[in-house]
């Protein structure tokens, strides 16, 4: 779960989720979030379990900003498509670490929110499951 410090209510928006987390975070966060809105300008944004996602039709793929990283989740296909050059990060299931002392990979980024973006207009691809 994301942390913030110095917030309290709802967030609305992913320029607030941004504004909200940690000092730290904001760069990549801000990164992030541009890489996306660039790759699917057309994208319903909007907040789900307290994490930004971009939507067409069902959920493309979702962020979130943690102390010391970001967590990016495109769907565990992607993750597959992508498994040797994500060995430099941490994954999970459906998740690729970022940590906030490194530059982020935005041209990878990209390309894998590209490819979930395909799977879904071409195959209907759920997001997760």
């Amino acid at each position: 779960m994301a942390q913030h410090t110095g917030h309290t209510g709802p967030l609305k928006t992913i320029p607030a989720y941004i504004a909200a987390a940690p000092a730290q975070a904001r760069p990549h966060l801000r990164a992030i979030y541009a890489t996306l809105k660039k790759t699917v300008p057309q994208a319903e944004e909007a907040l789900r379990w307290r994490s930004p996602v971009f939507i067409e039709k069902r959920i493309l793929f979702a962020f979130a900003g943690f102390r010391d990283h970001l967590n990016f989740m495109p769907t565990p296909p992607v993750l597959k498509a992508f498994k040797k050059e994500l060995t430099a990060y941490k994954t999970g299931v459906g998740s690729v670490s970022f940590r906030y002392d490194e530059p982020l990979p935005k041209a990878l980024i990209a390309r894998m929110a590209r490819l979930r973006v395909k799977e879904l207009r071409e195959k209907d691809a759920k997001w997760m499951g």
